[in-house]
This record gives C-alpha cells, structure tokens and sequence, in this order.
C-alpha cells in the first residue's frame, strides 16, 4: 500500500511575505534520501529562448496559441471568442465541483474581453486563461492491491483501477520542436495508452486534459482526437487549472481524485487523464476505470518512438532576415505592451527566437497580425519588422 499526497500553500505564503512574515513550519531534514530520479534536472529553457529572455510559462503558452490561430486560418476575433468558449465550459465545470477554488460560472466574453479584473498579461491571453496558482489546495490517492484492499475490507464499490499508461517528453527546447502548434509526445503517448487499456478515444467517457493554458488543452486534443466543444465530454473533470485550481506540482493528484468520484459513481465508465509538465515538454497517460482491466496493469515508456519524430534546427546569435511564424506580446501592470517575442522561420527553414524590445512597436504587433510578416533578426536576439 502506497499513499500519495501533495499540497500547496502558495496562497498562505504570499500573504505572510508580504506582510514580512516568514512561516516556521516543519522542513525535511538534509537525511532524507532522495528519490531515484528526482535529482535529474529537466532543462526548461534551451539556448535560443535563453538567448532572447523567453522563459516564462505565461509567455510560451501564449506562442503555442498563435501557432494554433495561424494554423487554423482564424482572425484574431475569432479565435479570442473560440478559446474564450473553451474556457467558460471549464468554468462551467468548476462551478458544479465542490473542491473547485473558483465557483462563478463564467461567460465566453467575461474570460476573453480583457478589463479591470482581468488584465493582459501576454497576448492574447488575459488573466482569466492563465494558471490560478494562488491557492492553498491539496489531494492524496491511496495505491494498493486488490489483496491489500480485500483484507482491509474496503468496500467493493470503493475500487478504481489504474488500466495502462505511458511516459514521455517532447524536446525540452521549445525552438527545436519541428510545429510549435503540435507535440508528437502527445500524440504517440495518449494513442499508446489506449492501445494497452484495448480501447479508442471512442471509448473514454471522461477526460481531464492538463489545462495549464488553453493551447495545452488545444494541442493535446487535436492530437487524441477529441473534440473541444463536445458538451456530453468536456475536456476536464474539474474545472481546470484556472478555476477549479492549478497547485504548481500537484493539479494531476486533483484530476484523479475526481476522476475516481466519477467513476465510482458509473463502474462501466473509462476515464483517461492526462499530464504535463514544462513547456508542453513531460507527458504522462493513464487510463481508469471502476470495472477491473481484463489483464494486469500495463505501462510503457514511449520515448523511442517519439525521438525517432522529426525536430528543427534552432538558431542563436543568427543575423538576418525571415518571417514571423509565431509571437505573444507581454503586458506590463497598467495595461501596456512592453515587449514582443516572436518565433522566425529562417531562410532554410530552421527556427530562431527573437525579441523587440521597444514599446511602441511591440504595440503594432497587438493591432496588426503579423503572420508571416518579415522580420529583421540581429545576432543579439533583438528584432524589427520589415
């Protein structure tokens, strides 16, 4: 038996530091050995969006969302108003979810249309489709086997059962992903999942996709074959991590207790959950249900298959000129633009990272959509339209 629990107090935290508090609470003490593995560091950033200052969450997910409009051929109305109903539908499950830390069903218009409450932070995305990660929120899932439970007399109708699941990671460095608007790791992880549980994404009646942004939730279900605007399957169980919650390292713990709720309540259902961590980098899939699996849980590390997917070069310190495949726009705390990082296709079709750095001109690229605009590109990363 096996109990796995986390939680955040990054709300509490906040608010004690900011009246210059600092909490004594229990620390692990130096002893404690470190998990096998837990002492791998993930590279979050590679060179080229080091190289431009492009490191935050807030400001790469946004990247991926402009890769997805221009993929899809949307003006920049129309996709705001189409993401913004993917999110009320989250919002309008975070309003049925008791453990949700936002309850306010919200509208398509409240989430999209930026206002007092809900400033820019990183075009096109408001605050109301970023992370909440003020919470104080935690969730445990006891693990144990059938034998374990049958002597500890927990009731039958208590059970969840893990079916399959898979692992694997995208490129860690977002510039040499081969589309910034697809991720293979999504792709080749979530089919494979459902290939080792025996069914289809036909055969799921519940979903949680990890909804950190909505271009998370955008990309893994274009990739898994699932609808966005399915009202009989949304794509969360929650609420997501904007309104029901989004603990920094323990928001997939939530899902699974929920999904277990679910399933509890309807035996014959099949839940798939989704995770991911970094810049739609780490991807792990799992597949449950209350009926039991016809053969022993089934797992699989997919990481072959996906290296073998192609990549892009990615350039740093390049000097030229190329078009803007993607880009966000930062806002600063009243409201502004401050800046522009944009992703460059290069003459020879390689990616490199850049940045405008002036106020005014990182404006222009809110007003205007500039698709495949030319770009000016100097060696220190800074850019200029042409």
């Amino acid at each position: 038996m096996v109990l796995l629990a986390g939680g955040e107090t990054w709300r509490t935290r906040k608010k004690m530091k900011a009246k210059g508090i600092r909490p004594d609470w229990t620390r692990q003490d130096d002893t404690v050995a470190i998990p096998p593995g837990a002492e791998d560091e993930v590279p979050m950033n590679g060179p080229a969006e080091e190289h431009v200052g492009l490191l935050l969450p807030s400001h790469v997910y946004p990247l991926f969302e402009q890769a997805l409009r221009i993929a899809e051929g949307e003006s920049g109305d129309e996709h705001q108003r189409r993401i913004g109903a993917l999110w009320a539908r989250f919002s309008a499950v975070a309003a049925s979810n008791p453990h949700a830390w936002s309850r306010e069903a919200l509208t398509a218009e409240q989430i999209w249309q930026p206002g007092p409450d809900n400033r820019m932070i990183s075009w096109p995305y408001p605050k109301l489709m970023n992370s909440n990660n003020m919470v104080n929120q935690a969730a445990a899932v006891i693990l144990c086997s059938v034998e374990k439970a049958t002597y500890l007399q927990i009731p039958r109708e208590q059970w969840v059962f893990p079916h399959a699941g898979t692992d694997s990671h995208d490129t860690y460095a977002v510039a040499e992903r081969a589309e910034l608007h697809r991720c293979p790791a999504i792709r080749i992880g979530g089919h494979r999942a459902l290939e080792l549980a025996g069914i289809g994404i036909d055969d799921v009646d519940y979903v949680d996709v990890y909804s950190c942004f909505p271009s998370a939730v955008q990309v893994a279900a274009r990739e898994l074959g699932l609808p966005i605007d399915d009202p009989l399957r949304p794509l969360t169980v929650t609420g997501g991590l904007t309104f029901a919650g989004g603990p920094w390292n323990n928001y997939v713990m939530h899902s699974i207790a929920t999904m277990a709720e679910l399933l509890r309540r309807n035996p014959g259902a099949r839940g798939l959950i989704t995770a991911n961590g970094g810049y739609l980098t780490k991807h792990s899939f799992g597949v449950y249900s209350a009926t039991p699996p016809p053969a022993e849980f089934r797992w699989e590390n997919v990481q072959q298959a996906v290296d073998a997917e192609p990549t892009r070069t990615a350039l740093v310190e390049w000097d030229g000129e190329g078009v803007v495949e993607s880009w966000t726009t930062p806002f600063d705390r009243d409201g502004q633009p401050e800046k522009a990082f944009l992703a460059v296709r290069t003459p020879d079709d390689a990616r490199t990272m850049a940045l405008i750095d002036d106020p005014e001109a990182a404006a222009a690229t809110v007003r205007d959509d500039i698709a495949g605009a030319k770009v000016r590109v100097r060696p220190d990363g800074r850019a200029s339209l042409v």
